[in-house]
């Protein structure tokens, strides 16, 4: 572990230095990882660990054609690496539970017979095991359950990784059977190239991160940038401009700034006049959305935004709800405005 000062708070950590990619790979030697689910972060995590060495199979729900046919198209061979999800947790060592939330919650009465002593269940998000009594999933005793949680989209993980980096994870262990079950989890976030592990529980990973998504990460965000730009139409700004001050130069710009060397860096890169008023106005809207916040964690903490979850993603007609709803956001003015002036990027002229 290497201690690192998080802003006067010392936390540990592990890096690929200290746990290199060739102390996973002699870790995970005799194991083979089945990853069950090719829709997020499967394609990702098993693309990246067969890119690094490690033995992966792939279970996948045959019904759905077209998650089959991308396997497929990735190299996964049928009767060789590519099974039905019972029949990959029967050959499978290190079984990563990678379907979604709500298909855990469905599929875990088939997938659970088939564990065996010794094997390691692996989650990429808290969500099942702590809400368990919503979804059903209570893994056996003579199982090591773990968990190794990207903090990105399976895109950016295997992006990450075919650009040389990577997205850091967090991991845990909720079950050690085996009293191996924490070397295992840290082989396999660097399998999967994690930039860094840092530990946390599954617990504090399902809190953080439904509360993140629904807050800056997505929900607020996009929630902002709509407030803003509705303002700035309705006082006679065109879209180009209402788009540009609201999204482009965050996106292409400031954000990249903040990536850099922080929020001062960026700060310290721009007019005084946009020093000064982003000063002012950071605590307007801190104090304005605490509220909200609050709000948010607890209903986080109390299961709700599970159950919310739950019902609507085990809904028959859910698919055609979420296009529905993902729809009427790319044809809101705003994102055709994105969709024009990210055709204006000299990157995409004559295309």
């Amino acid at each position: 572990m290497t201690k690192i000062d998080f802003g006067g708070v010392v936390e540990d950590v592990v890096t690929r230095e200290e746990f290199p990619l060739e102390k996973a790979r002699e870790v995970l030697k005799n194991e083979v990882v089945a990853v069950l689910g090719y829709g997020v972060q499967g394609p990702a995590q098993s693309l990246n660990m067969r890119d690094n060495g490690i033995h992966v199979i792939v279970g996948q729900w045959k019904g759905d054609q077209a998650a089959w046919n991308k396997a497929v198209a990735d190299g996964w061979v049928p009767g060789e690496t590519l099974f039905d999800l019972e029949e990959a947790v029967d050959r499978g060592t290190i079984i990563q539970y990678l379907v979604s939330d709500a298909a855990q919650m469905m599929t875990w009465p088939r997938i659970k017979p088939h564990l065996k002593p010794g094997d390691a269940l692996y989650f990429s998000h808290g969500f099942s095991i702590v809400y368990s009594n919503q979804t059903g999933v209570v893994p056996p005793d003579f199982v090591d359950v773990i968990m190794v949680a990207p903090k990105g989209s399976g895109t950016s993980v295997r992006a990450n990784f075919l650009a040389g980096s990577g997205i850091n994870a967090s991991y845990a262990v909720e079950q050690d059977y085996t009293g191996r079950a924490e070397e295992r989890t840290i082989a396999l976030g660097i399998a999967i190239g994690a930039g860094y592990l840092f530990p946390t529980t599954f617990k504090n990973e399902v809190y953080s991160d439904l509360t993140g998504e629904r807050g800056v990460l997505m929900g607020a965000l996009a929630g902002i940038m709509e407030a803003q730009y509705n303002l700035l139409r309705k006082h006679g700004h065109t879209p180009s401009e209402a788009f540009n001050e609201t999204v482009e130069e965050l996106t292409q710009s400031l954000i990249r700034l903040v990536d850099k060397n922080g929020m001062d860096w960026m700060y310290a890169n721009c007019s005084t006049t946009a020093q000064r008023g982003a000063l002012d106005w950071r605590h307007q809207f801190r104090k304005a959305v605490e509220p909200v916040f609050d709000w948010l964690y607890e209903s986080v903490v109390s299961g709700e935004q599970t159950r919310i979850v739950l019902e609507a993603n085990s809904a028959p007609d859910y698919r055609e709800k979420l296009g529905e709803e993902l729809r009427e956001m790319r044809e809101s003015e705003m994102w055709r405005a994105g969709a024009a002036v990210r055709s204006l990027r000299p990157e995409n002229w004559g295309k």
